[in-house]
């Protein structure tokens, strides 16, 4: 799975009727309006049916694909705002939104964000209740997941990925990951402890997973957070 940067920092992005986008990673976070068509999009923050006046928040070093209908989609896609958590919701002025990207792409992220409101609408068949089991504890065993609510473990790996681009396996450890990319922000003990702290084998586990998802090192990362005076990916 690749990573890239927002795509286009700020602009429209057309999408053809059916198109499919694989499961991609995004160094930085960012917002997307949903101006026209539709589309479903499977990431780490769940499952979920986009249309028109909604807008899905991105963070940083988040993965997910897309699976766009039959009108396709077009997207306004925007820098994110700090504070603004991930997440899916609405907003009431489409048009306003687009017109401010044309002059100002930064001021319309603000009038995003002033404007957004939180949908709790996902799918929530037995994909998307493990991924959330997963999000809330990557350290979930599967198997006694998957017999626990009466489901074969290898039918449940096939359709989980079947459903968002990945294993289980994968999500989990990504989530995991992600744990500890937040823990690593202003964490003042060894990368061993954070590790152990993470639910990682030890500090080469924890170096490698980090280095898979955002191509650095952890030691590279938290000096970096050191240098940005502080500022957090989100």
């Amino acid at each position: 799975m690749g990573s890239s940067a927002l795509p286009g920092l700020a602009g429209i992005g057309r999408h053809a009727p059916d198109e499919r986008l694989p499961r991609h990673r995004h160094a930085e976070g960012y917002i997307a309006v949903v101006l026209g068509g539709g589309y479903e999009e499977a990431g780490d923050a769940g499952r979920f049916a986009v249309r028109p006046g909604m807008v899905v928040v991105h963070g940083c070093w988040t993965a997910h694909l897309d699976r766009f209908g039959a009108r396709g989609a077009e997207v306004l896609n925007l820098p994110k705002v700090p504070g603004l958590a991930p997440g899916v919701g609405t907003i009431d002025d489409l048009d306003m939104a687009a017109r401010l990207a044309e002059r100002d792409p930064r001021a319309a992220a603000a009038f995003v964000a002033e404007r957004f409101r939180t949908s709790s609408v996902r799918h929530a068949d037995w994909p998307d209740l493990l991924a959330a089991a997963l999000r809330t504890d990557p350290d979930l065993a599967i198997t006694p997941w998957a017999r626990s609510v009466g489901l074969d473990p290898a039918s449940v790996s096939r359709g989980f990925a079947r459903a968002y681009g990945t294993s289980p396996k994968r999500f989990r450890l990504e989530a995991r990951t992600r744990r500890a990319l937040a823990g690593l922000h202003g964490w003042r003990g060894t990368l061993a402890d954070l590790a152990a702290e993470q639910g990682f084998a030890d500090q080469a586990h924890l170096a490698r997973a980090v280095a898979a998802m955002t191509g650095l090192p952890p030691v590279r990362l938290r000096a970096k957070s050191v240098q940005a005076s502080g500022v957090r990916c989100s």
